[in-house]
């Protein structure tokens, strides 16, 4: 039974509804690129400052934190991200960028909000211990390799929000994370509970040497840095045979530059190359393979590789529905399915990241119809991408920390992390030197 706090967190949200709703309308019309999201972070911290929460901007160069300390107890901290995904034939792409809110970041935005409305108010806090935490963070899509090198000489180090903030101490006072997402794997129900397994990856920006030459008088005495980035690809392909189905390989490659004119054999060929796979181990192991790919080519052509490491997202650490989401799903009725044994996510988040250090409290919703990254992918119902997970982002809030934060304290006292602030960061740091 839902008790009466929890009934007025549900009369506060929809009281707002309206202003959720054109929340998050509002930031799908005006999707903006990782690290650049300036007017999003700038319309998140308005509200979050006029709801009353301690607020500070320009963390990990765009990322937004409103704060609201209540009693001593557990720190949770709800996330939205405030990226838009390259999608240029999308509908509502920024004709500039070509970035389209296509994976439903403006949903979870709107649903943090949401939540942050209910929190805020001084009824509800009296039931609580501990303190809230929102956090808008940046950058959760993938960064290309130039990109990254123009951030890392403004201070930005580490490739994605999440990450950066770990490596800044934004989560130094974090114990529990609280995440959402839209369904990120085939789930008919309305709503997913849990964390399932999901990949995690790495990336290089791989750069072939060939030798130019005249494209029809003497093209022999060329080396055709596209034929051997072309042969690389071929051998990964054949390759592919050999990754096993539980290891959930996936491969992928973006020809940046293969030569400058027509008429002249290609002397410079620019690829990035990305593995997923579903563990740290795996993902090394296939890397090597394809790194031997691109030197094998390069040997049998008589050209050159250079390779540039490129930090990756670590996999997921799978995590079952905890109490705390279940009873608030219960309490509203919700139609949802917890997470199984064998579930996997094939694409990878830097959440992965997060949950080496904290407990992740995750759960995945409907309300959209298309492809994740699809010019297709549209909101069709409000009310179950926008309202309802406000809904139950707010009730498993309170129920973590009612009672003297008695159920985060569980969580928290029952999770191992893998990694702390510092040798976090020196694994990334190993992984791209």
């Amino acid at each position: 039974m839902i008790d009466e706090t929890g009934q007025r967190i549900l009369r506060l949200i929809d009281v707002h509804k309206d202003q959720i709703i054109a929340f998050a309308e509002d930031i799908a019309a005006h999707p903006e690129p990782g690290y650049e999201e300036f007017r999003t972070a700038g319309k998140t911290a308005e509200v979050l400052k006029n709801l009353g929460y301690k607020v500070t901007e320009h963390l990990a160069r765009t990322g937004v934190k409103g704060t609201k300390s209540i009693k001593e107890g557990p720190s949770l901290t709800v996330i939205g991200e405030l990226d838009a995904i390259g999608c240029h034939s999308h509908p509502n792409a920024n004709p500039v960028t070509g970035v389209a809110h296509a994976c439903g970041h403006h949903a979870q935005m709107a649903a943090m909000i949401g939540c942050a409305i209910a929190m805020a108010d001084p009824d509800v806090q009296k039931c609580l211990a501990g303190t809230v935490n929102f956090l808008a963070v940046p950058a959760e899509e993938y960064i290309d390799a130039d990109k990254r090198a123009r951030l890392k000489k403004e201070g930005i180090e580490f490739c994605c929000g999440k990450s950066e903030m770990i490596r800044t101490g934004v989560f130094d006072d974090t114990d529990i994370a609280l995440t959402t997402h839209v369904h990120m794997v085939p789930v008919e129900e309305d709503f997913y509970l849990g964390n399932p397994a999901c990949n995690g990856y790495s990336a290089e920006r791989v750069t072939v040497r060939g030798k130019a030459a005249h494209g029809a008088i003497d093209p022999w005495n060329g080396v055709n840095a596209l034929s051997i980035t072309t042969s690389a690809i071929q051998m990964m392909g054949l390759m592919r045979e050999t990754f096993r189905e539980e290891d959930h390989v996936r491969l992928h490659n973006v020809i940046r530059k293969a030569g400058d004119v027509i008429n002249s054999v290609p002397d410079e060929a620019i690829v990035e190359t990305k593995v997923r796979a579903a563990s740290l181990d795996k993902i090394c192991e296939i890397t090597d393979m394809v790194n031997r790919a691109y030197a094998g080519s390069a040997y049998a052509f008589g050209g050159k590789i250079e390779m540039e490491k490129l930090q990756g997202y670590m996999p997921i650490i799978p995590r079952a529905a905890d109490n705390a989401l279940i009873e608030a799903a219960d309490d509203l009725g919700l139609n949802y399915r917890t997470v199984q044994k064998g579930d996997f996510n094939n694409a990878c988040t830097d959440v992965g990241d997060l949950s080496h250090l904290v407990p992740v409290v995750n759960f995945t919703f409907k309300g959209f119809e298309g492809k994740l990254h699809g010019a297709d992918f549209r909101i069709t119902d409000p009310e179950k991408a926008y309202i309802l997970p406000a809904k139950l982002l707010a009730l498993t809030a309170y129920k973590l920390l009612k009672n003297g934060g008695q159920e985060a304290k569980k969580i928290t006292k029952s999770y191992t992390p893998v990694f702390n602030k510092e040798s976090y960061i020196q694994y990334v740091k190993n992984t791209i030197e």
